[in-house]
């Protein structure tokens, strides 16, 4: 894992990403004391919102009626009230 100040990071930005896109984890440090960790993103699949999700509570039974009602609202072929007739 490398090791770069906040400052040597903020120059070297490109380079940072470029060894993150290599998949290296990099410590940037202030004052010497670690403040952040960055690293290669995760790819996130469906699977990963499943798992969790799967812990949750199940919906409330009316929660459909309500985003159908909310989702009314705003599909609702309305006049502009500020429109110049």
């Amino acid at each position: 894992m490398r090791t770069m100040t906040a400052t040597e990071a903020s120059r070297k930005f490109s380079e940072l990403l470029d060894a993150i896109e290599h998949g290296e984890t990099v410590t940037i440090t202030r004052g010497n004391h670690p403040v952040a960790e960055i690293g290669p993103a995760r790819l996130r699949t469906g699977a990963d919102l499943e798992a969790a999700l799967a812990d949750l509570p199940p919906l409330d039974p009316d929660v459909e009626k309500d985003i159908e009602s909310a989702l009314a609202l705003l599909t609702n072929e309305m006049s502009d009230p500020w429109a110049d007739d």
